[in-house]
This record gives structure tokens, C-alpha cells and sequence, in this order.
């Protein structure tokens, strides 16, 4: 058994190709080693700026001979068809033997493959795991260049390591030749080193000022960072994101701390934290009371002899550069107010069908008031959310967010802040673009969430308004996300939001369509979203129906899944369960609709709702007749005589229920059907020889199914 080692060098790879460049090397080497079938034992493998690096333990000498054997047509088939065999299985035709297969002779191809040596393999393996190499992006160099079957890279390939125990691989790759010699730090170490083996390799390459286990360099920045901060009286910031970046940024890293000028300091932190990090790729750090100090730390790639101070001194100056443009923009932006800055929406296009970005804060404006003076959801100030909609978009015309789109929101809230409006405005300003993500903040501040649920119904009304719907992995103006934001708002704040209303003072007309297209978008999202809460996405089926018609409510949907969920989980539930499917594919069978049969033709929960219609009243009263005779023309066996009995309490019980909205008390109220319809199964025959005996059975599994449907669709839920 030996060990390999592969290092691809180059010039330096972006740091956020690097996790993807790792991924693929170890699945590209799987794949050419499966191939070739060797078996390989551990792989580690490494990133730095200038080298990928992959470890493979355990690698065999060579592959083990092999016999393989292809069964054949039988002996005096056409000449056609032995000779096709042939072809496919690579022999020819007096090379095949005859073996008896139940007593006919049948001609099988043996082709016995020799074991290779493990090099031999890799040898071939290296060159087409470079040439397979996927980048995000990738560049062509040097004379050969010219030609589009030159090698892509996703920067110059300089040098190839490839090293089976103690041997090189013999391979070329563009022009440039495996070896056992690579290169060290690019400023510490001028000389080329010579690698004996993969166990010396992060060994001599540590001597050459390069850390090549990418996860050490990260440990080392995230501790080096907390140290030089802690040593200055302050606490690090930390941004794993960061950390990551600069590990893949330098060989051989050395935080250091610098300070700037205090007076960058009025400038909002946000601001100073993403010039920093965003430009520069600085730590930021905090004082003993929480608040932003004006320091930095930078990770160096070298290790000066000064300490680091020429190091930090130059950073400081190009931090300081920066942080000046920021606060000319600050400066310039607060010399006119919200409102006036707001004017400038008129001149972005939000959609080409949908109008201005003003043209949409409009619209928000007008719904944000809405649900507060109108819907209550929340109850507030419906002035304040009007005029926090009204100012809620006007930062994206402002200097600094248009050099940091991603402080928009915030810089509105500080500059209203500036500005003396009310603290509400300000913050439903700064935080209406929230929740963001699954793990977002969700805001609870009533002119808060009026806006931030407002600016994202216009966002999905908008859009299905004129069918423009995600479709796949494709969502361009993230109407799932919309859609999310909109589900946890309802949710943290309890509002009891119907989409139809709501549409319908959005657009100042009904559209049902419209609101049934969204209601099942967003009940879709809810499905996903409880999913990992243990909440089916059957049961969200079960409940999206209220009163005949799809609920426009999500939270009423939420609430009576989570229900069903607790109830479906107990024995009570589960048996239920099962005895509904039972009477549903009796009735099924039998082509038995019973009541619900006739509310479905008339419309009418109550049939004798319609015995003041002329043309319905003797019909209605005549099948009426007949199922009360039918009642009364047998004696019932006592386990059906519970199940009516049983029936009649539940039923109106878990109406009431439903009607309040308790449907946990609904549930209850089913339960209490489980032990008559097991015993109704048990001892009564549905299917009885009499007919009106069979009738009025099936009419009560009717009735049966139709109190289990009032509470929810058990036909929807799987199992």
C-alpha cells in the first residue's frame, strides 16, 4: 500500500472558488479511481492561494487480474447475431467458449483483464482530472491560447506534484510536466522544495512560510484576531464569513491591529463595518460598552520584522480613504430630507409592466394604512405607517446606498432618525425589508410590520397580478422569499389576514382568482416552512378548504394542521383515521354520496333551505320523506344505534368548535367517534340483503364522513 499526493499550483485562485475547487478535485479523483478500480483509503485534501492539494491513503500497487464472463446467443443463432455479441463484447468469434444452459448450448465470451500498476493509472487519471476541472470561471493563456482546445484553468497552471509513495507519476498536462519539486511562500521562501512524500509534504511546505491545511489558517485568524483585540482592551467582531476569506487569501497569516482617525466614528457603524469588511477585508472591533471602536485588524500574509507596523500603516491609509468617501456621502445625503430624496423614485423603473419604484410605494402606502386603520393587523398608528411607506424606499437614491446596496433600509431609518421623525417611522424604515431569511429577525413594532407586510404583499400581487410566478429553482424577484417574510409575520404577530380583503383593498376590486392563485403559493411556502416541525405536508392538504371554498387565511390553516398533527399522533386519531378510510372506500365502491351528495347538486348545507323554491320544494320534500321512512322501517342494532347516537353529539360539538375557530376542540369532538365506528365495523353488515337497511348504513357512513370532512379532509391525508 502507498500513499499519493496531487498538487495543482498556479497563480492565486479567488478565495471564493476555493471550498468548490476542494469538492471537486476529491470528486473528479473518486471518479477516475473508480474507474480504474482501485480502491483508495482516506482523502484529505487542501487549499491554499496558489495550490490545491489532495491526499489519497492506501492505494494498492497495482489492480488484481480479473475474469470477466458475457453470456451469449446460443450455439447455430444467425451469424447476425453472434457476430453482433462479438462485437459488443470485444473478442473474436473462435475465441468463444460453449457452456450447457438448461440443456442447450450457449456461447460465452471470457475476457480475462490483467491487473495494471496503480502509477500507470494515475498517470492517466492526473491529466483528465485537470482537463474535467470545473470553475465558475476559468481563462486560457499563453500561445496556446489561441486555440479553443487549449487548456482551461482557472488561473496560469504552473506546476504539477504527483507523488505514488516515494515515485513520481510521470504525467504533462499542457505543456507543463509532473515532478516532486513545488514552491514555497511567495515572499519567505525564494527556493524550490522538494517533496519526498505525502507525509512530508504539509511538513516541508510549514518551513516554506505556507500552511497548507486551509482550516488551520482559519483557526489561526480566528484566534489571532479575539488575541490582538483582546490585548488592545477591545472585543472582535466575528464574521466566520471573513474569517474564511482571509484564510483563503494568505499562506502564512498574521492578524494585526491598526487604529483610525475617532472622528470616522459619527459615520453609522453599519456604515464603517462594510467598508471595512466589503473593500477591505477587515475584523471589526467593540469597546467594553458594545460599541464600534475605531480599530481594524487586517490579516498580513507575511510575518515583517517590524511587527507589522509598515503593515498596518499602509492598510490604515487605504481604510481611511475609504472610510472618507463614506462620510462625504452621509454628509451629502442628509442635506436633503427623506421626502425630497423620495422624488427620485419617480425615475426608476421598478418593473416595465408594473410602473415606478414611486409608483409601487404608492401602493404600499395605500395598503400599509389599510391594515392598520381598516384590518387592524396590527392595530397602530395608521398615519405613521402611511408615512413610513411613503419614505420607505427613498435611501435608494441616496449616495451611500448606492455604493452599498445592501445598507438599504438601514440608512433610511438613520437618516429619518437625522431628520427628527417619529421613532416609529424611523424604525419601520430601517427594518421593513425583514425577515430577510429563515433565521431573520421578525419585526413585532405595529407601523413596523404594517409596512414590512405591505411592501410584500404589493411584491407578490404585483407580480401574479401579471403571472410572473417562480417557476423551478428560478425566482428572480424572490417571491418565495416575499412569500416566507409574509408567512412569519402573520405568525410572530398572531394577525388573522384574509387574502381576499386584503386583495381587495390592494386593488379596490374583488379577484378571486388572484387570491386563490396566492392563497396556494403561500400555502405551499407553509407546507415547506412546518415541514420540519413535523407538520405533513398532507395535513396542510386536509386544511386548506374553509366553508366549501379554498381558506384564505393561512393562519387559520396553521392552526387547524397543527391540530390534526397532535390528533392524528394518538391512538384516538390513528384509529379514526382508519375507520374513515374504511366508510370513504365503502362509499366509494358503492358510488354513495348520502348528504353531501346533495349539498353538492343543490349548493345547500340544508337541503330544506330550498323548500321555498317552487321548482325544488316537492323534490326535496319527497327525498326528505323517504329517508325518514327509511329510518323507521327496521330496528337499528344497537352498535349502529350508538354510531347515530354518537354522531349526533359530535357533529354539532365540533361545529361549534370549528365555528370558533378551536380546532383542537374540534378534534376532541371527533374523537369521540373512534369507538363507535370500530364497533360499527365490528358487528354491523354495511351491505345488508335489505335495502333499506343497506341505505340507511350507507347514508350513516355518509353522515360519518361528511362531520369528519366539516372538521378536515381526511381524503387528502396519505397513509
Amino acid at each position: 500500500m502507498s500513499d499519493f499526493l496531487l498538487e495543482l499550483r498556479s497563480e492565486e485562485i479567488p478565495a471564493r472558488m476555493q471550498a468548490g475547487a476542494r469538492a471537486e478535485l476529491d470528486k473528479l479523483f473518486r471518479r477516475e479511481m473508480d474507474a480504474a478500480g482501485v480502491t483508495t483509503g482516506e482523502i484529505t485534501v487542501w487549499s491554499t492561494p496558489r495550490r490545491l492539494a489532495l491526499i489519497a491513503r492506501d492505494l494498492p500497487e497495482a489492480t488484481e487480474a480479473v475474469s470477466e464472463e458475457l453470456k451469449g446467443p446460443p450455439v447455430g443463432a444467425p451469424d447476425q447475431a453472434i457476430d453482433g455479441f462479438c462485437r459488443k463484447a470485444g473478442v473474436d468469434k473462435g475465441s468463444l467458449e460453449t457452456r450447457d444452459v438448461k440443456g442447450r448450448a450457449t456461447y460465452f465470451a471470457v475476457k480475462n483483464v490483467p491487473g495494471r500498476a496503480t502509477k500507470d493509472l494515475l498517470a492517466e487519471a492526473v491529466p483528465a482530472i485537470i482537463r474535467d476541472f470545473s470553475w465558475p470561471k476559468s481563462m486560457r493563456w499563453g500561445a496556446a491560447s489561441i486555440s479553443t482546445e487549449s487548456l482551461r484553468w482557472v488561473r496560469p497552471l504552473s506546476g504539477i506534484v504527483a507523488l505514488l509513495g516515494d515515485e513520481v507519476v510521470e504525467c504533462e498536462v499542457h505543456g507543463v510536466t509532473s515532478g516532486s519539486v513545488t514552491l514555497g511562500h511567495r515572499f519567505h521562501h525564494s527556493g524550490d522544495i522538494t517533496i519526498g512524500n505525502a507525509d512530508d509534504y504539509a511538513v516541508k511546505l510549514r518551513a516554506g512560510h505556507v500552511i497548507v491545511d486551509h482550516e488551520e489558517r482559519q483557526d489561526l485568524i480566528r484566534s489571532g484576531a479575539a488575541k490582538v483585540a483582546s490585548e488592545a482592551g477591545l472585543k472582535l467582531v466575528e464574521d466566520e464569513g471573513l474569517v474564511i476569506e482571509n484564510a483563503g487569501l494568505t499562506e502564512w497569516p498574521v492578524p494585526l491591529l491598526g487604529r483610525f482617525e475617532e472622528d470616522f466614528l459619527e459615520v453609522p457603524p453599519e456604515t464603517i463595518q462594510l467598508t471595512a469588511r466589503v473593500n477591505q477585508k477587515y475584523f471589526v472591533c467593540e469597546d467594553d460598552k458594545g460599541e464600534l471602536a475605531n480599530a481594524f485588524i487586517c490579516t498580513a500574509n507575511i510575518e515583517a520584522e517590524d511587527g507589522g507596523a509598515r503593515v498596518v500603516d499602509g492598510n490604515r491609509k487605504v481604510l481611511a480613504a475609504r472610510l472618507s468617501d463614506a462620510r462625504f456621502f452621509w454628509d451629502v445625503d442628509r442635506k436633503r430630507t427623506l421626502a425630497q430624496h423620495a422624488k427620485g423614485l419617480e425615475r426608476i423603473t421598478f418593473h416595465e409592466r408594473l410602473g415606478t419604484v414611486a409608483d409601487k410605494v404608492d401602493r404600499v402606502a395605500k395598503l400599509a394604512d389599510w391594515l392598520v386603520f381598516d384590518a387592524k393587523a396590527p392595530n397602530g398608528d395608521h398615519k405613521l405607517a402611511r408615512q413610513a411607506a411613503e419614505l420607505s424606499k427613498a435611501d435608494l437614491v441616496t449616495e451611500m446606498v448606492g455604493e452599498f446596496p445592501e445598507l438599504q433600509g438601514l440608512m433610511g431609518g438613520y437618516y429619518a432618525k437625522a431628520e427628527g421623525l417619529p421613532v416609529e417611522v424611523s424604525e419601520a424604515i430601517r427594518d421593513h425589508y425583514k425577515p430577510v431569511g429563515a433565521n431573520d429577525e421578525v419585526p413585532t413594532a405595529p407601523t413596523t410590520v404594517a409596512v414590512s407586510l405591505a411592501d410584500k404583499l404589493d411584491n407578490l400581487l404585483s407580480f401574479f397580478k401579471i403571472d410572473i410566478l417562480p417557476t423551478g429553482s428560478k425566482d428572480p424577484f424572490a417571491l418565495r422569499r416575499a412569500g416566507l417574510g409574509y408567512l412569519r409575520l402573520v405568525q410572530a404577530n398572531n394577525l388573522k389576514l384574509s387574502l381576499d380583503t386584503v386583495i381587495h383593498a390592494w386593488d379596490g376590486r374583488p379577484n378571486t382568482d388572484l387570491a386563490e392563485k396566492l392563497a396556494d403559493f403561500l400555502l405551499d411556502r407553509l407546507a415547506v416552512q412546518l415541514r420540519d416541525e413535523g407538520v405533513r405536508h398532507d395535513y396542510i392538504q386536509a386544511s386548506r378548504s374553509w366553508q366549501g371554498r379554498p381558506d384564505m387565511r393561512v393562519d387559520r390553516v396553521e392552526a387547524r394542521a397543527r391540530a390534526l398533527t397532535d390528533f392524528l399522533g394518538t391512538e384516538d386519531g390513528a384509529n379514526l383515521l382508519a375507520g374513515y378510510k374504511r366508510a370513504a372506500n365503502i362509499l366509494k365502491k358503492e358510488d354513495w354520496q348520502g348528504a353531501e351528495g346533495e349539498i353538492a347538486r343543490t349548493g345547500e348545507e340544508d337541503p330544506l333551505a330550498l323548500v321555498d323554491d317552487p321548482d325544488m320544494r316537492a323534490v326535496v320534500e319527497a327525498k326528505m320523506a323517504e329517508r325518514h321512512a327509511k329510518e323507521l322501517s327496521y330496528d337499528f342494532e344497537p352498535a349502529e344505534k350508538a354510531l347515530m347516537d354518537a354522531l349526533g353529539k359530535a357533529e354539532p360539538a365540533a361545529a361549534k368548535a370549528i365555528e370558533s375557530e378551536d380546532f383542537s376542540g374540534a378534534m376532541a369532538a371527533l374523537a369521540s367517534l373512534r369507538a363507535p365506528i370500530d364497533r360499527f365495523f365490528d358487528e354491523v353488515t354495511v351491505n345488508a340483503d335489505e335495502e333499506n337497511k343497506r341505505a340507511h348504513r350507507l347514508d350513516l357512513l355518509a353522515d360519518f364522513r361528511a362531520a369528519v370532512h366539516k372538521v378536515a379532509d381526511f381524503s387528502r391525508i396519505e397513509g
